[in-house]
């Protein structure tokens, strides 16, 4: 048990605790499906998919997921085009491009995936995105990734790209579905990798990176 001035409080409620409160920042199970039967009945031009870190072990369950989401919902005729998004942040390899290669590498055709290298931060991936993506006559655009960066990420969608941007969380019990083809191919990872990589610990302050989460580092007026 942990000690708080003269109490003492049960580890386990501690992490009941912290269960809760992850739980209340994340779309629901129920939330997930109704955002996922949302999404069947219309065609993005683009759906965005925020990336991960990379190291030469290889891609994490987090990435694996986010992928394998935006192969199904390409496959589901959902997307046009998938573009990944994310700088060389914490590890000296371009997220968007290493997540582009499995993509390609799993089957969806080269000229309809795209990846974004400029964004460090989750907002960042949406926005970047986004600009890409008008700049190729994108005009229908989703985002897909966990459901709990989906929530946190919900209220800066509407604000800053649009009412109608689509918000498409994984569905885990669609995902475990497809496990039995989640193979874990090949890439030339050496092909996204960034020689004048710098941690963007050592970049940015704890409260400059709290900023940019929240999507204050972009400069909004100058695109």
């Amino acid at each position: 048990m942990l000690k708080n001035s003269s109490r003492f409080i049960p580890v386990s409620l501690i992490l009941i605790a912290a269960v809760i409160l992850l739980n209340a920042c994340s779309f629901s199970a129920k939330t997930t499906e109704r955002y996922y039967q949302k999404a069947q009945a219309t065609t993005y031009d683009v759906v965005a998919v925020p990336g991960v870190p990379f190291t030469e072990a290889g891609w994490d369950s987090t990435m694996k997921a986010r992928v394998y989401w935006a192969k199904h919902l390409y496959d589901r005729g959902i997307a046009k085009n998938i573009m990944f998004s994310g700088s060389s942040v914490y590890s000296p390899y371009y997220e968007g491009e290493i997540m582009a290669l499995y993509a390609i590498a799993l089957g969806i055709p080269k000229e309809h995936v795209f990846s974004e290298t400029k964004a460090q931060h989750s907002t960042e991936n949406l926005y970047y995105v986004y600009l890409k993506s008008k700049k190729l006559g994108f005009t229908k655009i989703a985002l897909a990734t966990d459901p709990f960066q989906a929530k946190q990420l919900k209220r800066f969608a509407r604000l800053r790209i649009g009412e109608n941007t689509g918000i498409i969380p994984i569905v885990f019990d669609t995902l475990r579905a497809l496990q039995p083809f989640m193979t874990d191919p090949a890439i030339d990872y050496k092909k996204a990798y960034n020689s004048d990589f710098v941690s963007l610990k050592s970049r940015e302050s704890f409260w400059k990176r709290l900023r940019g989460t929240m999507g204050k580092n972009i400069d909004y007026n100058a695109y």
